[in-house]
């Protein structure tokens, strides 16, 4: 497959030109190569010196992430910057991101495989960003204590960041907006909902999870924004027949 085609197909996939507007991230191709030949397709969380040299090591001629290296802001490639851009120049490896639009998708996105993972029904849009319902609630298909819904989510046995549990002990529904998002807390609390699940926890709502009765899981950034990746590489291998791995770096956080 072509580079640019690549680009094309991610595009139409997880719509990102309509959601593009309301993102702070450079959703789409960061950094092409020489040959816009792609046969494999490394995908991971972040973009860092870790990712590039085993996405080297595995050959891959594209590495696509959830967090890039440019965002809205014009910057400098000294530093940091630099050295990753250039890692992966002299790799000959391209780079692709996707942010808003792979944690809100439908199908693909973070949200939508914690939902499944979970078995939510009746799953409508929720977690108000920049006027995008980027998250999902939904109903479980049983009640759930918060351990039985901390383990189905976090399923290699990680701890969550931290937990608030402050609301009832049997859960019965469910709201999810990955990664940073502590603050749509008090939109968990306006629908009414028996859980939160956000990535990043934060000392400013815990009095308004306490006084709201709202259960809290602080389950990791990291955690909460593997989904997406690994949805996408499954995609690629069985719709497309292209090449694709996870590369897993997690970070505890």
């Amino acid at each position: 497959m072509k580079l640019y085609d690549f680009d094309s197909m991610m595009r139409e996939l997880l719509d990102i030109d309509t959601i593009d507007p309301a993102d702070v991230a450079l959703n789409g191709l960061q950094v092409e190569r020489a040959d816009d030949e792609i046969g494999k397709v490394a995908f991971s969380v972040d973009a860092s010196m870790e990712s590039i040299r085993r996405a080297g090591e595995e050959g891959a001629d594209l590495l696509f992430v959830h967090h890039g290296l440019f965002w809205r802001k014009p910057c400098r490639l000294t530093g940091r910057l630099y050295r990753l851009v250039e890692l992966l120049i002299k790799s000959e490896i391209a780079l692709y991101a996707v942010h808003l639009p792979l944690d809100m998708h439908e199908k693909y996105g973070n949200n939508a495989g914690i939902a499944a993972k979970l078995g939510l029904r009746d799953v409508t849009p929720f977690g108000e960003y920049h006027g995008l319902k980027i998250g999902f609630m939904g109903r479980l298909e049983k009640p759930l204590s918060m351990n039985e819904v901390e383990m189905k989510i976090l399923e290699h046995g990680e701890s969550p960041v931290a937990r608030l549990p402050f609301g009832k002990d049997s859960i019965e529904t469910v709201g999810i907006v990955s990664g940073g998002a502590p603050e749509i807390v008090s939109e968990a609390v306006r629908e009414g909902l028996d859980l939160f699940i956000t990535g990043d926890a934060s000392h400013t709502v815990y009095h308004e999870a306490l006084e709201g009765r709202m259960n809290v899981l602080f389950a990791g950034h990291y955690a909460t924004e593997t989904w997406g990746v690994r949805l996408l590489r499954d995609y690629l291998k069985e719709s497309i027949g292209l090449e694709a791995l996870f590369i897993d770096i997690p970070t505890g956080l």
